[in-house]
């Protein structure tokens, strides 16, 4: 995997770059829409495609429950087995353990329940990765703690230093050198441990480097503060993932501070649930004054339910329950959001990013005011 880094805003710190993998280029910044299991709810590879995805997202925590890494393995790897030719990131699993009601975290690894069958698995940063160069995707995270929010510091600190100590093992692990492993920055909300963390890892001379805990409720204000006090310590000449944040003012506030890579389940969990995003904010056509109203659901948007469908219809498919009205709305809930990063990928390429960002949120955020304190939600 390479990175160019091709510009930088001059009245911020967004950057406009190139990242080259097996399975083609990425245009940075990216928004990854996030397949779990190697699907994504509701739609079809080809469908993905259709809407502007670069790279997708799958978890290997998931995967390695459902269906197992050597069945993925013996099937060709991922990509294959998904039918899916792009890129492919695959998150350790590490926010899915530590989720987990029921777990035992040792200083090496982590005891959980299978949540089918009860029985009891282990992981650790050694089979993380194993497991992920089984599945063969192009870029690998390493298996970390994530920290919950709140924190006491005490905590925080020897969780960010088993992150530091995991993330050597995982390199150590890493033996396809096709594959690119990333490492992730914790710290909570303490600034001196995200610094901490972040020269720690740098360190090493990872492929590139994500910052991780700021999609477990602490809000905009302190996702802001997190990502302006860890970005300027990651290297410049390697790519920098937010994980698991996905509201358009958290991505506009993230680029702003030097962000290129996100991901989130927002824009297909949200359109299962009638929630739709446009440039006026989000709307939820499920609710009756959408009865009657034959205008797209977003008049600007070139998606192809925007194009052939109203919001009349979608309030019916939704009435009526049909599986139909989740495929239409995902379909133009990621296109939205491939859009907007397209469109942040110009404004970085005309040195206009802050003017773009200020004009985007004045509209997106004018019927919507509360969404700036609302809750983040996981990746």
């Amino acid at each position: 995997m390479k990175f160019r880094l091709i510009k930088k805003d001059s009245s911020s710190d967004a950057r406009l770059g190139i990242l080259q993998t097996g399975h083609g280029e990425i245009e940075t910044p990216i928004f990854m829409p996030v397949a779990t299991h190697g699907a994504m709810k509701p739609l079809t590879p080809a469908q993905i495609t259709e809407t502007g995805a670069q790279i997708i997202l799958s978890n290997t925590y998931h995967l390695h429950l459902q269906p197992g890494e050597e069945l993925v393995k013996k099937a060709g790897g991922l990509h294959k087995f998904m039918a899916w030719n792009r890129p492919v990131l695959t998150d350790s699993g590490g926010f899915q353990v530590f989720s987990l009601p029921k777990k035992r975290i040792t200083e090496d690894g982590v005891f959980f329940k299978h949540e089918n069958t009860g029985e009891e698995i282990y992981l650790d940063p050694a089979k993380a990765i194993s497991i992920q160069q089984d599945l063969g995707s192009d870029i690998m995270m390493a298996f970390d703690e994530c920290i919950p929010y709140p924190c006491d510091k005490l905590y925080a600190e020897q969780s960010t230093k088993k992150t530091i100590r995991w993330l050597k093992e995982c390199q150590k692990a890493w033996t396809n050198d096709k594959q690119s492993l990333f490492g992730i920055v914790q710290g909570s909300v303490y600034e001196d441990l995200r610094i901490f963390c972040a020269r720690e890892m740098r360190k090493l001379d990872l492929p590139g480097y994500a910052i991780g805990g700021v999609s477990v409720g602490e809000g905009l204000e302190l996702l802001k503060r997190v990502v302006g006090w860890t970005a300027p310590h990651l290297p410049e000449d390697k790519p920098r993932y937010l994980m698991g944040v996905g509201l358009p003012e958290d991505i506009m506030e993230s680029v702003e501070r030097g962000v290129d890579m996100f991901d989130c389940v927002i824009p297909t969990r949200y359109a299962r649930s009638a929630t739709l995003f446009t440039r006026r904010g989000k709307i939820r056509v499920s609710n009756k004054n959408y009865k009657r109203d034959f205008f797209p659901i977003d008049p600007s948007c070139n998606c192809y339910t925007c194009q052939n469908f109203t919001r009349a219809y979608l309030h019916h498919l939704f009435a009526a329950n049909e599986v139909l009205s989740a495929v239409l709305s995902a379909i133009h809930n990621i296109t939205f959001y491939l859009q907007m990063m397209s469109e942040i990928r110009q404004a970085i390429a005309d040195n206009r990013f802050m003017a773009y960002k200020q004009a985007f949120l004045s509209d997106y955020l004018s019927s919507d005011k509360k969404s700036l304190t609302s809750t983040r939600h996981s990746r």
